[in-house]
């Protein structure tokens, strides 16, 4: 049997190999490409849905240089005309808990926040994250746990709204 041509034929596999895996492992002479944004995964979302839903607008109390422009301006023998500022929406004032109730009431939206999350996957959904965001709206109305379920049940997409049956006055943020 004639061997010449199978070494012929390995040979030319080899060759083939080695220019492949010369041009992987040297970019081929290419310029590095440019930094490109990751994509956004599971725990990117995870991360984002734990942000928006534990933000709570605080009051913020003005500090001491304010009082004291406030004092100089009162003193001031000439009037001041300040322009119009626009007025910004009032913050909500909420409610305060007990020890015990803040403790279940946190504890529910920790677990509503993962829900959230979670609901994002293929196989799961939302139902058990808007029946428990029901709960704490009703156990514990006007209270900043009330205003994040609030705000948990406004931040679904519309299609969802329509399929767990959840009214506009549920995701309205303007009663607190």
């Amino acid at each position: 049997m004639n061997t010449f041509w199978l070494k012929l034929a390995g040979m030319a596999i080899a060759v083939v190999v080695a220019i492949i895996l010369i041009g992987t492992l040297t970019d081929g002479g290419k310029k590095p490409a440019q930094p490109q944004e990751p994509e956004k995964g599971f725990s990117d979302m995870a991360k984002r849905d734990r942000e928006v839903l534990s933000d709570v607008p605080q009051p913020s109390e003005p500090g001491p240089a304010a009082q004291q422009n406030t004092n100089a301006q009162n003193q001031a023998a000439q009037p001041i005309t300040i322009p119009p500022q626009p007025v910004d929406e009032p913050l909500p004032e909420f409610r305060k808990l007990e020890f015990e109730e803040e403790v279940e009431a946190e504890k529910l939206m920790e677990w509503v926040i993962t829900q959230r999350s979670m609901g994002r996957l293929p196989v799961m959904g939302y139902g058990e994250m808007v029946r428990k965001c029901r709960e704490i709206k009703q156990r514990w109305p006007g209270t900043k746990y009330a205003y994040q379920a609030t705000k948990a049940l406004a931040d679904l997409l519309p299609k969802y709204h329509k399929m767990y049956n959840i009214k506009p006055e549920e995701m309205d943020l303007k009663k607190f």
